[in-house]
């Protein structure tokens, strides 16, 4: 009985390896078990660092996460955000959706001098983001999934990408869907991956408009709950204080949970971009529900669309390299 049901779970675990144990790339295969020969430690020194720095500071789960998408968003997930300025490159952290908010490049370098004294070379910063960005969200309580890996450096960076390819908070629901579309993300991805705002924070000058002048004609957004609005005034005014900080989820601003989707409900989304997928779409707006209403389901999208992003046009083979120091590439 006991080989009948190893049988059938190899038979079950086999039927399902090409969805969570590999996929498909534009030049090769990204699969958890890259690393388990040349650089066996690999995850475990990524949690390891990521753990400290997280007990450290609760918010750094938020923000390395979100250097994994702001990264795929932009040429794909080649780490092209952690390049500096260098000779003919213009780095992606002055664009605006990065600049004066954009963290955690610290904790990426420390992730990486620990990699490159275990197995020099070996583990691409790429996959130190994809990594990160999945240690961190189960660091905050949330899901955990298998993290394919094998993608290579970028060369180059982008910064006209990084103003134009990632949602900003102001924009409309139609726009945000498209630049989602573009990287091959539907709307179930959107609404998902949205869900990462469950932790973490936002300046006030990231949602200001929404306070004083929405459309243009010096009034308040009608779909934001004004007992909510009158406590960001206070410390979100018409002008000055534009690096004050509020959480994206006042709920449980640490705790990666369905809480954010309950808030979108209640009128409670911070953002605009977040409050449009509760008014702007009825097929969003059911999935806002449905993941307010079932934590394991929203856990469960949000593991599958991490992945599907984390696919974008991954360098592998020969493309790209691996570099020494993910700030700079290794021929400069």
């Amino acid at each position: 009985m006991a080989q009948s049901t190893s049988f059938f779970v190899l038979v079950a675990l086999l039927a399902f390896a090409p969805i969570c144990f590999s996929f498909k790339s534009n030049n090769g295969y990204l699969y958890p078990q890259y690393y388990y020969k040349s650089c066996p430690k690999a995850q475990e020194i990524v949690k390891s660092v990521v753990a400290k720095a997280v007990a450290k500071e609760a918010r750094m789960a938020a923000s390395l996460l979100r250097l994994h998408f702001h990264d795929c968003f932009v040429k794909g997930c080649d780490a092209s955000l952690l390049l500096d300025s260098r000779g003919s490159i213009v780095t992606e952290k002055r664009s605006n959706p990065n600049r004066n908010s954009a963290r955690g490049f610290d904790v990426i370098d420390e992730i990486k001098s620990a990699l490159e004294k275990e197995c020099p070379q070996t583990v691409s910063c790429a996959d130190i983001l994809a990594l990160a960005a999945r240690d961190s969200t189960v660091l905050a309580g949330g899901p955990n999934w298998e993290v394919p890996l094998g993608r290579r450096d970028s060369r180059s960076a982008s910064l006209s990408g990084s103003n134009n390819d990632i949602p900003a908070p102001n924009n409309t629901f139609n726009t945000i869907l498209t630049k989602f579309k573009r990287q091959g993300l539907d709307l179930v991805d959107l609404v998902a991956l949205s869900g990462s705002h469950t932790i973490g924070n936002s300046r006030c000058t990231s949602f200001r408009q929404r306070l004083y002048n929405q459309s243009g004609n010096s009034q308040p957004d009608s779909t934001l709950d004004e007992s909510y609005a009158a406590q960001l005034r206070n410390r979100c005014p018409r002008s000055g204080g534009d690096q004050n900080l509020f959480s994206l989820d006042f709920v449980s601003p640490t705790k990666f949970d369905n809480s954010y989707f309950k808030n979108l409900l209640a009128s409670k989304g911070l953002l605009n971009s977040d409050q449009v997928l509760a008014t702007k779409s009825q097929a969003s707006l059911a999935l806002v529900k449905r993941y307010a209403e079932n934590n394991a389901l929203f856990f469960e999208q949000f593991a599958k669309s991490m992945v599907k992003m984390g696919n974008i046009s991954p360098s592998t083979g020969s493309r790209g390299e691996i570099r020494k120091n993910c700030r700079r590439i290794n021929s400069s």
